[in-house]
């Protein structure tokens, strides 16, 4: 087994030692008390129409979000695939590719399938039938005359 040590050249020894070595200059740090004391303060309007900027801001945010999650909401319903469109979650990137909108309702039928829409086709036992098995009141005042 070889010593590490030895393998370490002069030259190498030498670097490791002047940066061992080397001083670091002071940081300069400020101190508050030399300042003054008081701290930096602005005057109240000034705070208050920032606050209420900020407020603007919130109060548009959640509208926005708002509206983010109405027009995935129509997005979902558009598709036809789910029979309540608010059953998909809300996912930012649905909006932005109509595929992952695809395949994530996809996803949700394949694992959920009672959330499918139906639609109801033939004979329900509803509404105008093309037999007529009753008393005919027409055709007996027809045959009448």
């Amino acid at each position: 087994m070889t010593d590490t040590t030895a393998d370490i050249t002069e030259n190498e020894t030498e670097v490791v030692e002047a940066a061992v070595t080397t001083e670091t200059e002071p940081v300069e740090t400020i101190d508050d008390t030399t300042q003054g004391s008081e701290p930096d303060t602005f005057p109240r309007a000034y705070v208050e129409d920032l606050r209420k900027e900020n407020a603007d801001y919130r109060n548009r945010a959640k509208a926005a979000d708002g509206l983010a999650q109405r027009l995935h909401t129509e997005l979902v319903r558009a598709t036809g695939k789910l029979a309540d469109p608010t059953d998909m979650a809300f996912d930012a990137e649905h909006l932005d590719d109509p595929d992952k909108l695809t395949a994530a309702i996809d996803d949700l039928v394949a694992r959920k399938p009672h959330l499918k829409a139906r639609r109801v086709v033939g004979a329900v036992g509803q509404g105008e039938s093309g037999t007529n098995t009753g008393v005919d009141l027409l055709g007996i005042m027809r045959g009448r005359a």
